[in-house]
Order: structure tokens, then sequence, then C-alpha cells
């Protein structure tokens, strides 16, 4: 179920922003170097002289793939509707959190905590529709970068050796549910002993974080997840790789995905390990104004009754939100922040006594985002003002006398280092 906060105040926060009103209510060099210089001619693998080494391949086939064009159209017909982003009330910080990461990957996820009931699997489920697409190998189950040896698989790894022209297939990011009584195994990926035994073949039967790899992970009920498994998405959040080993056989892909949880804190605390590796924390609350309890209610009860029609009534909304999420990750790169800006939101977080780098990192990141969602090459304090809170929240230090919510204590320290 959708629910609603601050509406007045997000209302007049986006009002500006060229946003849809009604969708917010307020080892790279390793690769090249094992490359003889010859075969890098070959399959069109360059460097550019001075600073980093940069590999580019070129031997790949972006012609249409008509099977794989008619895969995704059944895929699509036979999908369950889901409630569409634009017609979610309210949850302003979630939703912007949570575009902000689909522009930018890189920001690392977002953690979402609240009441039971408010929206929260809604919302991120809803998000499937806006997600743009991007171009993988065909047939590859890792969704390999063809162009980006850093998001390639090995075998494919090896193919762009070889020379061999790589077929590719544009499709949508995918979202990949992470269910609590998963076992490693599935996760993970599976290798066949007996195979490799008897044949001398590394048989390996993917796992979620292959299919989830330049995807997004979700995991509902994320505080309640098995430790083990817990472990596993420390390792894979942390090098963007997977390494599978049993009996002395070991297989890696790479795993780099946007993380997504959401849980009630009063069901349990969530490790800090797992906590400090989301790049940004969304609270949400419960509706307390009757007419919008009513109107939630209402349009939840019409899509229930007719989803098709539902979701058409939001097609205009949902289209242009698409376009501006397309048109802010091809401007993202240019997207400059002022080095005073830096210096402050530094100092934000030095004396909030926030541990390690992440914070500046992030909040520099989920800025600069935002910016380019809003249509501007340059980021503004305000960018910041938004922003700060949902990336500092979740990494103060517990102070179990404190009253004070903690996004407040990064707002009143925001407005005090930028005046």
């Amino acid at each position: 179920m959708a629910g609603v906060v601050s509406y007045s105040s997000s209302t007049a926060l986006f009002s500006a922003s060229g946003i849809s009103p009604r969708c917010f209510s307020s080892s790279r060099s390793s690769f090249l170097a094992s490359i003889p210089a010859r075969s890098r001619r070959d399959v069109g693998i360059s460097t550019r002289r001075g600073g980093n080494r940069r590999l580019r391949v070129s031997s790949v086939a972006t012609e249409a793939n008509p099977s794989a064009e008619a895969a995704k159209r059944a895929a699509k017909d036979n999908q369950r509707p889901v409630y569409p982003f634009c017609a979610i009330v309210g949850q302003d910080e979630m939703k912007l959190c949570l575009l902000l990461n689909v522009i930018d990957p890189k920001i690392g996820g977002v953690m979402i905590m609240g009441d039971r009931g408010t929206g929260k699997s809604t919302t991120v489920r809803s998000l499937v529709d806006l997600l743009p697409e991007i171009l993988v190998v065909s047939g590859d189950p890792f969704n390999s970068d063809p162009s980006d040896p850093e998001s390639m698989g090995d075998e494919v790894r090896n193919r762009v050796f070889t020379g061999e022209v790589l077929p590719t297939v544009s499709t949508r990011i995918t979202m990949v549910d992470l269910p609590l009584g998963a076992t490693e195994d599935r996760v993970c990926g599976t290798i066949d002993i007996e195979k490799a035994l008897t044949e001398g073949v590394k048989a390996f039967e993917p796992g979620l974080l292959a299919k989830a790899n330049r995807g997004i992970l979700y995991v509902d009920e994320v505080n309640l997840l098995d430790d083990h498994l817990v472990d596993v998405l420390l390792d894979s959040a942390a090098s963007g790789w997977n390494t599978v080993e049993r009996e002395g056989i070991s297989i890696s892909h790479p795993a780099r995905f946007i993380l997504i949880g959401s849980g009630n804190p009063e069901e349990g605390e969530l490790r800090p390990q797992l906590l400090d590796r989301f790049g940004m924390h969304a609270q949400v609350g419960t509706v307390r104004d009757a007419e919008l309890r009513v109107k939630i209610v209402e349009e939840r009860a019409s899509f229930d009754q007719n989803p098709s029609t539902f979701r058409e009534t939001y097609n205009t909304e949902q289209e242009k939100l698409q376009d501006q999420i397309r048109s802010a990750r091809s401007n993202l790169s240019s997207v400059q922040v002022d080095r005073e800006l830096r210096v402050k939101i530094s100092k934000v977080c030095s004396e909030l006594n926030v541990d390690g780098l992440r914070g500046d990192i992030v909040t520099n990141r989920a800025a600069k985002a935002l910016a380019a969602l809003k249509g501007r090459d340059h980021v503004l304090a305000e960018d910041i003002a938004t922003v700060i809170p949902n990336c500092l929240r979740h990494r103060l230090r517990k102070d179990p006398l404190e009253s004070i919510d903690s996004g407040l204590l990064v707002a009143e320290k925001f407005y005090e280092v930028f005046n």
C-alpha cells in the first residue's frame, strides 16, 4: 500500500525541478597486459597514452536478434502487472533515492526502513517499468557488457581474445528478488562436480548474483536475512565479483548490482557492516491524513479491479519520467561539483564523526545525479541539502541516549557548515 510523508514540503521541493508533479508530490590492466599487441589490433582493442589505460572492444555485432526480441515481447506480455511508479502518492524521499540509484548505480543502492504497509515493496517493484535498456552479450548468463572487460565473464573475455565478433542484444535492466529462504547455492550458483571430474570442464549453474549483474538485487525484510547470506552479499558488494569454490574448483563472475533492501525496524536491526554498504537510507512513515488515506485506498482498489486500464491513465507521466531518467544518465558525466562544495561536504562528514570516506563519495555522487535529473550541468547547495541526510543518516555512530532522528542531526550540521 502506498503512503505519504511530508506531502506539502516535498511538493514545494520538486516544483522547480522539472519532474512530473504526479510522480513527486512534494581488473582491467591485468587483462590488457595478458593480450599480445598483435591480438589487440586484431580484435580492436586499443589503449590511450597518458593517464589510466583504457580498453576498447570494437568487435561487437549490434544487429537485432529476432529470437531475442520475440522472447522479450513474450516475457513482457506474461509478466505480472506492477503498480505504476507515478501513481504512488507521496513517499518522495524513497522514490528520489531509487531514481538517483538508477541514474548512477555507483551510488551503491538504498536501504528503505519504515512501518508495515507503507508501500516499500510496492514502490521498489514499480521501478521496473522505468528501468532503461542496456547492451549485453547475447546468450551470456552474466549480462556481460560488450564494451567493458571489467563487466565480462571469463568466457566472453576469451571470445574477445580470439577476435570473435560478439553478438549483442538490448535488454532492460533486470530486478532480481532475493527471498529470505534462499540457499547459498541458489544465490551464488553451483558447480557440477561430477561433470568437472568426468569431462574435465567447469559446468557452472549461475545463481541470483549472476542474474543481478548490471541490474538490481532486491531483498525484502533484509533485516531478517540469514547471516551466511549477509556475508555473501557483503563479499560481492565489496569486490563486484562472485567466487564459487567447490572441491578445489573455482569459478568467478562479475556481480555488480544495485542493492536495494527494505524492512521494518521493529522486527530487527541490520548488521552495521551491511548497513554501511547501502549508499543511501530512506525512511517512510504511515499516512495520517484521512483524505490521502482514502485516495490511496481508492486507487489501489481501481488497480486491483483492472490493472491494464489503471496503468494506461499514467502512461504519459511514466513516459515523461523515463525520458528524464535517460537524459540524466547520458548527461551525468558532464555534471560538475565546485571544489568549495566538495570541501563543505567533507567538513560535514568530519564534524559528524562519520567513519570512512563512503559518506563523502556517496553524497557527491547523489548530488550530481540529482542535478542531472533536474537538467543542470552543475551542483547547487540545494541539491546537497536534499540528499545529504539520506547519504549520512545510517553512517552516524549510534547514541542510545540520543532521541533526535539522525537525519535531523545531519540537516542541522549541513546548515551550520553551509551557512
